[in-house]
């Protein structure tokens, strides 16, 4: 049985990525179609469903420009498994360094935790009960069972229900408990060194070998009630939970609706002429050829049984500026028949960036100030300064799109954020004056603003 899909159409979709991301409509627009078309699948009886290969996407742009963020939040609207992972991070098999095969092993355990972290919502009252019971139990120890009577009636422990009621009233927080605490098994350096590379999937499966031979070993400590419910609770729900059950939604969560971005996937293309046979060269194409059957469709071995990639959803992305799509081999270019150009940002994306969305930069600058007592405040002239400013050293220097944003931010209110706790109670207005004082002479000189700014 296939994980359900929200049925969100495409309008529903880029209205909810328009809360988070600022323009770049083309792309938005191919990603909400590409999800909304998972949905589709799902509609489509057996056996044409499985024959319908999910449209694979490759975003051509300048970093910064929200190509990862798209691609993230796309994921979170469906709750799917989503890894990003850098094409260069891989080399050609029989070289030092990772296989392909092992960002499907990381998927597969993104998925195993949001499975079981749905599956422990599932259970969380459940395992609150059980744990307040077992902090009575060392409160208040049980009496010898007697037959026909009801530990847990009221009537038969009036001091249990006494101290039950102060434990929900939160009396007994600081109250000190005895319990036994499970300790983590020792770590294995031999595992560690096998887990890295290509074998890295046997190194995984040992360390789970070695952690259940090994009995775990627990130690007899003195917690707050306040903590020792907190630990218990986690016990409880760990008890509940069909991990055999978590194991297989999680590859069908995978399969299904698994989401990789590849990023830089222009760093692995050929910028050769053609016939090129250099070191580099063959090494890039290598990299293509042991990507080609993952993107394609097979099945990659698991600590968790066979995942199939047949469905998996790959978003590239790459800013390809000594390189173009058509330099990547002929079969990986097929299996991205989507590809779709993000446009740069200006003075204005980055005011709209900085005000408009749900987590906008000066949204969160003004919440983690108020933490501190200090009223933030951005004058309309001082937010335009900011956005001329990132826009005018990107032109200068590298251009690294939004992401200037946080640099000149930080370095703008370095001087309040380490004032703020002895500023309590008190108003900061950010002017366009201030603006200019604090970062005119840095966004004038070329050298500094390259280094700082």
């Amino acid at each position: 049985m296939s994980p359900k899909i929200k049925a969100l159409t495409p309008q529903e979709i880029v209205t909810l990525l328009d809360k988070f991301i600022v323009g770049q409509a083309d792309a938005k627009r191919f990603v909400a179609v590409a999800l909304r078309n998972r949905w589709r699948r799902q509609q489509v009886p057996q056996p044409l469903r499985d024959e319908i290969a999910p449209k694979n996407i490759i975003m051509i742009g300048p970093t910064g420009v929200g190509k990862t963020e798209i691609a993230r939040r796309l994921a979170q609207l469906d709750r799917s498994p989503f890894l990003k992972v850098e094409a260069t991070k891989f080399t050609e098999v029989g070289y030092v360094g990772r296989d392909v095969e092992s960002m499907i092993r990381d998927l597969a355990d993104l998925a195993i935790n949001l499975v079981k972290q749905e599956e422990s919502e599932v259970v969380e009252q459940m395992a609150k009960k059980m744990a307040r019971e077992r902090v009575l139990d060392l409160l208040v120890p049980p009496p010898p069972t007697t037959a026909g009577v009801d530990v847990n009636d009221p009537a038969a422990s009036p001091t249990r229900e006494k101290f039950r009621v102060m434990l929900d009233e939160g009396k007994l927080d600081g109250r000190e408990v005895e319990m036994d605490v499970d300790q983590a098994a020792p770590a294995m350096p031999m595992v560690e060194i096998l887990s890295s590379g290509p074998m890295d999937n046997m190194g995984s499966s040992m360390k789970d070998m070695f952690s259940n031979l090994f009995p775990k070993k627990s130690e007899r400590r003195k917690l707050p009630v306040k903590d020792a419910l907190i630990l218990l609770e986690k016990q409880e729900a760990e008890k509940l939970i069909d991990m055999e059950k978590v194991t297989r939604l999680a590859v069908q969560r995978v399969e299904q609706t698994g989401i990789i971005f590849l990023d830089e996937i222009d760093k692995i293309a050929s910028r050769g002429a053609a016939g090129s046979s250099s070191s580099g060269e063959v090494s890039r194409e290598g990299v293509q050829r042991d990507l080609l059957p993952i993107v394609e469709g097979s099945t990659v071995t698991t600590k968790y049984g066979m995942v199939k990639t047949d469905h998996i959803l790959f978003i590239a992305s790459g800013a390809f500026h000594t390189s173009k799509p058509s330099d990547l081999v002929p079969e990986l270019q097929g299996r991205f028949p989507v590809r779709v150009e993000l446009d740069a940002l200006g003075e204005e994306e980055f005011y709209r960036i900085l005000t408009e969305p749900e987590n906008a930069l000066i949204k969160q600058y003004v919440a983690l100030l108020a933490t501190e007592g200090v009223e933030l405040e951005f004058e309309e002239g001082a937010i335009r300064a900011m956005a001329r400013m990132a826009a005018s050293v990107n032109e200068k220097t590298e251009n690294i799109g939004a992401r200037r944003l946080h640099t000149i931010l930080e370095r703008l209110l370095e001087d309040v954020s380490f004032d703020a706790p002895g500023m309590a109670d008190e108003k900061f207005v950010v002017s366009a004056d201030y603006v200019e004082k604090q970062l005119s002479d840095i966004s004038e000189d070329q050298d500094l603003s390259r280094y700082i700014l």
